[in-house]
């Protein structure tokens, strides 16, 4: 850390269009045995939110520990796969793919159908549920593949500027909240040190202890989780939750997850393996709404990548591109049958801040991971079976670094213009209060504030705008292009003058470095 000049303390920070500080950036890589353990760092950090997509909506389809392990472990096999297409051919960035929370609600509402009621075999009532799911998730693949392979989206990202990706980018971590602290909070004993110890390990032990390599920071998420996680079997083997409530002991113990005796030893997941998909027309609209904003997030998460693999900003036709493959992610997604679709892991973007490492081969090499742990189920099963609290003392940290991101973005506005107060004020508001609206309404009424005739309509409403990034990009963008458009500060308040380099893809000479396809293969499919 440089010290200031005594004539420089008053003036403001530099702006960075590459974020500093960043020990290796998306090209640059770490010695191989500090990727594989970085890798398999980034494996344990994107299974937990896997293990809980699957506890929630498998029982509600009628499958059992058996049918969770193999959702599971095709979930991981399809992130996999996905993970290595988006850093191959998409964006190039170093991002994870995995299953999204945005497809719970369409997830459960297929699984809560009425006429599912008739399949008194809880197998057989699941096999159906899940074709149904498949339908409808691969029928909304063709929104992201559609805008993203025909340059629609490349369009619509033009028009942002730093100024509006700001909530944009901060609300895709910040608005995931409820999964932190109340994940956490359901065994405090454990969720607790966790987060005190990744707190310590990360942010004050590389101050107080300098050595020649970082390991504390670097490792942090695998030292604290091997710590909490033995102090957690210990706690049960010592018959700490013999006598306590059923969803303490699930919360708490270590044995209670039902993944380790589901899984089978070697299991490879295929097309179709739940038999031949069907198709509703209303579901397969509410998953498109689900489509729509996975796609929102996911240019969210892609801008905080780029900041983090201290990359130049990602084009315009980089994105559309990223959101073209996240399509064909969603698409495997339903091919498999994961129960869910694809997005870009935020607690992963976070831990590229909490690394330093924005290596795209370290990403690489976390898919390589899914994809073994998908085929050997018990070994993949024994990671899975962490505590979640344990997972949401993760998210604590990471969803924060994450929206860190877009915070790091207000360096190119101004801040003392009332205009950019406004927008920034009022679309963090609004992205915050609308969806706990929409979420509260739920709860006390049992349905969304959006009630129809049409309960597809009512449930897709309630998609769209329980989803905080997605409200706010969609008020922050609206106010940027209509308010003061013509006044001639507006574009420099809103730091357009800082992205308009990178609009097309030849602008800037950087970008073939961070966002060019490998092989030669941005010469037949050039990036504009």
């Amino acid at each position: 850390m440089t010290v200031p000049a005594k004539g420089d303390e008053l003036v403001p920070h530099q702006v960075k269009d590459q974020l500093t500080g960043i020990d290796y950036c998306v090209n640059s890589n770490p010695s191989w045995l500090e990727a594989v353990i970085l890798g398999f760092q980034h494996f344990l950090v994107m299974i937990g939110t896997t293990v809980i997509i699957a506890t929630i909506i498998v029982p509600q389809m009628g499958g059992g520990n058996v049918e969770k392990a193999q959702v599971i472990q095709t979930m991981l096999f399809v992130s996999g796969v996905n993970t290595l297409l988006q850093t191959w051919l998409g964006t190039r960035l170093p991002v994870v793919m995995r299953g999204s929370f945005t497809y719970i609600i369409p997830a459960l509402f297929v699984a809560l159908a009425s006429r599912f009621n008739v399949y008194v075999n809880p197998r057989q009532r699941f096999k159906n549920t899940m074709r149904a799911v498949q339908g409808a998730v691969m029928l909304s693949s063709i929104l992201p593949i559609l805008i993203g392979f025909l340059g629609l989206w490349r369009i619509v990202v033009r028009f942002i500027s730093p100024l509006s990706a700001v909530p944009l980018v901060t609300l895709v971590g910040l608005g995931l909240y409820e999964h932190g602290f109340p994940l956490l909070a359901q065994c405090i004993e454990i969720g607790l040190p966790e987060l005190i110890i990744l707190v310590l390990l990360s942010q004050y032990t590389p101050h107080f202890y300098k050595l020649n390599r970082p390991i504390f920071d670097r490792f942090a998420v695998l030292i604290a989780v091997g710590l909490v996680w033995a102090f957690a079997a210990l706690l049960t083997v010592a018959g700490a939750y013999k006598n306590r409530p059923p969803q303490t002991q699930f919360s708490c113990r270590v044995d209670r997850s039902g993944l380790i005796s589901g899984a089978s030893w070697i299991r490879f997941p295929y097309p179709w393996q739940w038999g031949t998909p069907s198709l509703h027309v209303g579901e397969a609209i509410l998953m498109l709404a689900a489509a729509f904003v996975s796609v929102v997030e996911s240019t969210g998460a892609f801008i905080a990548a780029a900041r983090f693999g201290s990359a130049t900003h990602t084009p315009p036709s980089v994105l559309s591109r990223g959101v073209g493959w996240l399509g064909i992610a969603i698409l495997f997604d339903g091919l498999w049958g994961t129960g869910s679709g694809s997005t870009v892991s935020v607690e992963n973007v976070g831990l590229l801040a909490l690394t330093r490492v924005g290596s795209r081969r370290v990403i690489q090499i976390s898919a390589v991971f899914m994809l073994f742990f998908s085929i050997l189920g018990k070994f993949g099963a024994v990671l899975a079976s962490i505590p979640l609290p344990i997972v949401g003392a993760l998210y604590c940290v990471l969803f924060a670094l994450m929206s860190s991101a877009g915070l790091g973005l207000l360096q190119f506005c101004n801040l003392n213009s009332f205009r950019t107060k406004f927008i920034l004020g009022f679309s963090f508001f609004m992205g915050l209060s609308v969806p706990q609206y929409f979420n509260g309404y739920v709860l006390t009424s049992g349905h969304g504030p959006v009630n129809t005739h049409s309960l597809w309509f009512n449930k897709l409403m309630t998609v769209v705008f329980t989803s905080p990034a997605t409200v706010a990009g969609i008020v922050a963008l609206f106010l940027d292009l209509t308010l003061a458009r013509k006044h001639s500060l507006t574009r420099k308040d809103s730091g357009r003058h800082w992205w308009a380099k990178y609009r097309t893809f030849e602008r800037d000479p950087r970008s073939e470095e961070f966002y060019g396809l490998p092989f030669g293969l941005t010469k037949y499919f050039p990036s504009v």
